[in-house]
């Protein structure tokens, strides 16, 4: 039993209309999420209790890690900091953390 929240990359927003449009497209965190979508997360998610409230899906929170890692964010305290950062709103945007 699964208890994630959606994961919807398609989700409108009043300005810009859609965070499809808002990254260029060959933006970083497209390719993150590309790669990320590929993995066989099967363990992880195999791995989850489903207890509490609905957590963030696996690859949701990979992917802000790689992408993270791959801006040189490596401090989950930064890394949480940069989901609200404009300069660093991309890695979340695409929503690589849709769900934030």
């Amino acid at each position: 039993m699964s208890n994630f929240r959606q994961v919807d990359r398609e989700t409108g927003f009043l300005l810009p209309p859609s965070v499809d449009e808002w990254l260029p497209e060959r933006h970083l965190a497209r390719f993150v999420v590309e790669v990320i979508e590929r993995l066989d997360l099967s363990a992880m998610v195999g791995a989850y209790r489903g207890s509490g409230s609905a957590s963030y899906h696996p690859s949701v929170l990979l992917g802000l890690l790689v992408y993270g890692y791959a801006t040189r964010v490596f401090s989950s305290r930064q890394l949480e900091r940069a989901t609200y950062d404009s300069g660093h709103s991309a890695g979340r945007t695409y929503r690589t953390a849709s769900c934030i």
